[in-house]
């Protein structure tokens, strides 16, 4: 191996020396208490530590690095100290996910370390948007990302290259090419020679570096990160490496071939390194066994610290308190000057007037800059605001969702509109695992607010129609509101945006220019988790949110003999289940009525939770009406029969006349 030293000073040299080999110390001791169990999993990173530690090394403390699980010399080379890493890995209360994840699967503001999650892909797009915060922010910092090569065969992977080629990002995305993903080799992974390659693609300035030469890791990265803080673009480098374990130590390696195998340990980073270094003089035998002494004196300290600590005892109140950020709901109240506008209109008003209280708050989406977005509600935003708040995406909802989540970790915030609530699949892993998961995980929030344009009765068909509401109810972490009048879109729409938790805002197209309403033009906010009552009554207690709502009034317009509790959930998440109960213990009868087809639905729950609290005071089984098993079909009669307004009169007064 050729050692290129020109720049580098000694204590540099013996300093990445120093930085290579504690990883790698602290590895070789993880397996023996991997065989022991005392660790339940052990991803190695052993004969890849130069990329690590010569990447960590080569940037400023400040900036932020999204590593792998083959990258403990990240963390070393922070200086976390060891203890803690241990008691992550055993699952111990100082670990830094307490118990509540394993690995490297974890992140610590306090060394500006974000970890990954196991589907790999959306690191890329947080890591574009902490550096957009950067950008936005005026700092002249780089985020290092990290990807195996068998990561860059997701989609996550090309949507991130693309938008920090686009925003002119100072990305590092590092590839860690090993030779295989898990068992896969590279020539059944992709057909490029050189991953390298795929930066021309995106515009993108590309490198490929001998990830195993420690001084040429750090070298070039040091050059590439200086030029990026003064001329912001992304940059991607492929490290050639190898992983001389198994991609976990329960899959082995038989699989490569011995030669193979060979070839590479004769590559080994630390070893060859070393031998450099007693050449040059700037090392020597006692040396180095002075440096072993003194690393496995601090493991040995650490781990000892580590076992000593008692296993966590579960607290379910303490689960579920941390399933969600602390927010402490500020009512902010407004006069009495209102106007009539459209549930458009409050929305937009609602987004106008927090853009303009807080300049760390950014919208994303397709079409929201000049066009003003499909239903216009951000047009005019980029004359008052600038495309730098106001930003066009490219159509890849999974990195511009992650990209939010970036801007939350470097401190800001974001409104991400979803162009239609159905397109929210092809952004579905971040929000369920990465958004939902994070303040759990590692105690980290996500100040991101998803739009989310829903709903049938516009003859859209089966792709811009879904109310698919449940499949975010359905996950811990996330917060589902969900307005049927401009009143309370406006102001719930003011809670979400201030709430650092991540929230799924529903806006009923039907309903954006059909309802108007008298709306206060202060800004305000309402409370998430309060019901609204709408009609009180003794017969019979309707609940219902979103558009349905409408249809519930509509039919007690016509059969004004029914005295019914109309109940607007507004939020599902949370869900105010107290009004609920307090009403059906009044009238004896509860019919839920929802947009979306019913199995498996909020309907459904709310039932379930009523017949387990409520049992004894029901008159007559809970009533559940909602949209038939089918995709929202286009045509207007289908989508008339699909949908349940037409149904639920004569479900209504079967249940009163029950």
């Amino acid at each position: 191996m050729q050692y290129q030293s020109e720049g580098i000073d000694s204590p540099t040299k013996l300093m990445l020396y120093k930085r290579m080999l504690k990883p790698r110390m602290i590895e070789e001791k993880m397996l023996i208490l991997l065989r022991q169990g005392k660790i339940s999993k052990w991803f190695s990173g052993i004969g890849q530590e130069a990329i690590a530690v010569g990447v960590t090394s080569a940037l400023l403390p400040e900036e932020y690095i999204l590593p792998m699980h083959r990258n403990l010399g990240v963390f070393t080379s922070r200086g976390i100290p060891l203890y803690r890493l241990f008691a992550q890995w055993q699952g111990k209360k100082s670990g830094f996910t307490q118990g509540r994840d394993r690995s490297f699967h974890f992140g610590t503001q306090e060394y500006n370390i974000v970890g990954m999650i196991s589907h790999l892909g959306p690191q890329l797009g947080v890591a574009d948007g902490i550096a957009l915060a950067d950008v936005l922010q005026n700092n002249k910092h780089v985020t290092a990302v990290f990807t195996g090569e068998g990561g860059t065969s997701e989609g996550d992977f090309h949507e991130a290259l693309n938008v920090a080629a686009v925003w002119d990002l100072p990305v590092l995305f590092c590839i860690e090419n090993n030779g295989y993903g898990l068992s896969t080799p590279t020539n059944e992974q992709y057909r490029c020679e050189h991953l390298a390659d795929r930066g021309k693609g995106y515009g993108i300035d590309a490198h490929i570096i001998d990830g195993n030469n420690i001084l040429e890791v750090y070298a070039k990265v040091l050059e590439l990160a200086k030029k990026m803080r003064e001329k912001p673009a992304p940059v991607l480098l492929e490290f050639k490496t190898f992983r001389m374990r198994g991609h976990e130590e329960a899959s082995g390696t038989k699989y490569v071939p011995e030669a193979l195998m060979k070839t590479w340990a004769q590559k080994d980073p630390i070893r060859n390194y070393e031998t450099f270094l007693v050449e040059e003089g700037i090392l020597d035998t006692a040396q180095i066994e002075t440096i072993k002494n003194e690393i496995t004196q601090e493991i040995n300290e650490n781990l000892q610290l580590a076992f000593d600590e008692e296993a966590i005892i579960s607290n379910s109140s303490k689960e579920l308190k941390d399933v969600f950020h602390l927010f402490e709901y500020k009512a902010i109240n407004h006069g009495k000057v209102v106007k009539k506008i459209r549930l458009v209109d409050a929305i937009s008003e609602g987004l106008r007037q927090a853009m303009e209280r807080d300049d760390q708050l950014v919208i994303m989406g397709q079409d929201v800059a000049d066009y003003g977005g499909v239903f216009k509600i951000t047009d005019g935003f980029v004359a008052a605001f600038g495309k730098v708040r106001v930003r066009n995406t490219p159509i890849c909802e999974s990195a511009i969702v992650a990209a939010a989540m970036g801007l939350s970790i470097n401190g800001m915030k974001a409104v991400m509109e979803m162009q239609f609530a159905d397109f929210a699949s092809t952004g579905f892993n971040p929000i369920v695992n990465y958004l939902a998961k994070s303040h759990y995980r590692w105690n980290e929030k996500a100040a991101v607010v998803i739009r989310m344009p829903c709903g049938g009765d516009v003859g859209a068909g089966p792709f811009h129609s879904q109310t698919n509401e449940a499949w975010f109810t359905k996950t811990p972490g996330l917060k589902v509101a969900y307005p049927a009048f401009p009143y309370d879109a406006k102001g719930l729409l003011a809670t979400a945006i201030n709430d650092p938790n991540p929230v799924l805002f529903f806006e009923h197209k039907a309903l954006y220019r059909s309802v108007y309403q008298e709306v206060p033009v202060d800004y305000y906010t309402l409370p998430f988790g309060k019901a609204g009552m709408l009609k009180t009554g003794n017969d019979i207690t309707i609940v219902s949110y979103g558009a349905a709502v409408h249809w519930v009034l509509e039919t007690l317009e016509e059969h004004p003999e029914i005295a019914a509790d109309v109940i607007d959930l507004r939020t599902l998440v949370p869900l105010d289940v107290e009004t609920v109960y307090t009403s059906v213990k009044k009238t004896g009868k509860l019919i839920i009525l929802q947009e979306d087809s019913l199995f498996g639905s909020v309907a459904s729950d709310i039932a379930a939770m009523v017949m387990e609290n409520c049992f004894e005071y029901l008159d007559a089984p809970v009533k559940r009406v909602a949209s038939i098993e089918t995709p929202v079909p286009f045509a207007k009669t289908l989508e008339d029969d699909y949908l349940p307004k037409k149904r639920f009169p004569k479900a209504l007064i079967d249940l009163i006349n029950y």
